[in-house]
């Protein structure tokens, strides 16, 4: 069977008996023309199913109202409350969001299928993005720092947040402290540890210990693991992500020691999962939806042309049970 040639703008001028440029004005809603008019050529457009062609819409507009959010992944409770603030944003502006994820995604961006990209995607690499920039592009990025007048950062405060953490333990009388870290390619896990160090620099005398993660469940049961096989005592964890801390307190579940009063816990995140165990956990928090809120905002006004500026995302500590006093308290930090 023979495939239909698609209705164009030129089969429409014919059938409505108008010209091209009447046409393009009534499809776009234009106030040029008399409602008889943009009736006569809506009309014609319906009956011959035409449909219009996006790409040579983007093409001659330089615009495709549609923005892009490139993820490193779709899993993890972060990601649906931060895209939430994005796409409102976005629809109160009116545009449209699109979420990716993957090299293959790339194209829509070096393509101009989109007017601009939140990116919080190890994927891309920061030399790329920087080559994009220079293409007049225009970014938001969420996971690095890049400086370049079509980019501007919103970060979480990454470092204040893991400070905040240790210093916790620290001030509740811990002098044994384990550090469950992230994955090394993580900008967010960088910047965790560069927090924990600042901290132990001013605490020398306090025992920390690194135990290798990678922000899954599955990292915070073999941290678990690890220090169930060298427990001589109460000790003190830090997960630099809730996720690790949800795998540990299942591990946990399978022992006799107590979060709080064995092993005391403190996450990263706050994500809704950690407020069903028990007991609560102590965790970093932070507005994930003003964080997709920040991030839509910068790019729309990098796209309408205005000053804006790097943000950051401020966060605190959430205290809850699962950290209680050791035993022989200090006094104070150093």
């Amino acid at each position: 069977m023979k495939r239909q040639k698609a209705a164009s703008i030129k089969d429409i001028a014919q059938k409505a008996g108008v010209s091209i440029s009447t046409v393009s004005y009534a499809l776009n809603g234009s106030a040029k023309l008399t409602d008889e008019t943009t009736n006569k050529v809506l009309s014609a457009a319906r009956e011959l199913n035409y449909t219009p062609n996006a790409a040579a819409r983007t093409l001659k507009k330089q615009e495709s109202r549609i923005l892009g959010a490139f993820l490193t992944a779709f899993d993890g409770d972060v990601f649906g409350e931060m895209l939430d603030g994005m796409k409102d944003v976005c629809y109160e502006k009116g545009y449209d969001l699109i979420v990716c994820s993957g090299k293959q995604s790339h194209r829509l961006l070096s393509e101009r299928m989109i007017d601009g990209a939140i990116i919080l995607d190890d994927s891309f690499d920061s030399g790329q993005l920087l080559e994009y920039a220079e293409r007049a592009h225009k970014l938001v990025v969420l996971d690095r720092e890049l400086e370049h007048p079509n980019i501007r950062q919103v970060l979480l405060d990454n470092k204040a947040g893991a400070t905040l953490a240790v210093e916790h333990l620290v001030e509740r009388g811990h002098r044994k402290i384990y550090i469950v870290t992230g994955p090394e390619t993580s900008f967010d896990a960088t910047q965790r540890m560069k927090g924990v160090h600042r901290v132990a620099e001013r605490n020398p005398d306090v025992e920390w210990i690194e135990i290798p993660g990678d922000f899954m469940k599955s990292g915070g049961v073999r941290a678990a693991e690890r220090i169930l096989d060298e427990y001589n005592g109460p000790a003190a964890v830090f997960c630099l992500n809730d996720e690790m801390a949800v795998g540990f307190y299942n591990r946990m579940a399978k022992t006799e020691l107590s979060i709080g009063k064995d092993i005391h816990l403190v996450g990263f995140d706050n994500i809704e999962l950690a407020g069903y165990i028990q007991p609560r956990l102590t965790t970093i928090d932070y507005s994930k939806r003003k964080w997709g809120e920040l991030a839509a905002e910068q790019l729309i006004g990098l796209l309408q042309g205005k000053a804006v500026e790097h943000e950051r995302v401020y966060v605190r500590l959430e205290e809850a049970e699962s950290v209680g006093r050791a035993e022989n308290p200090r006094c104070c930090t150093n």
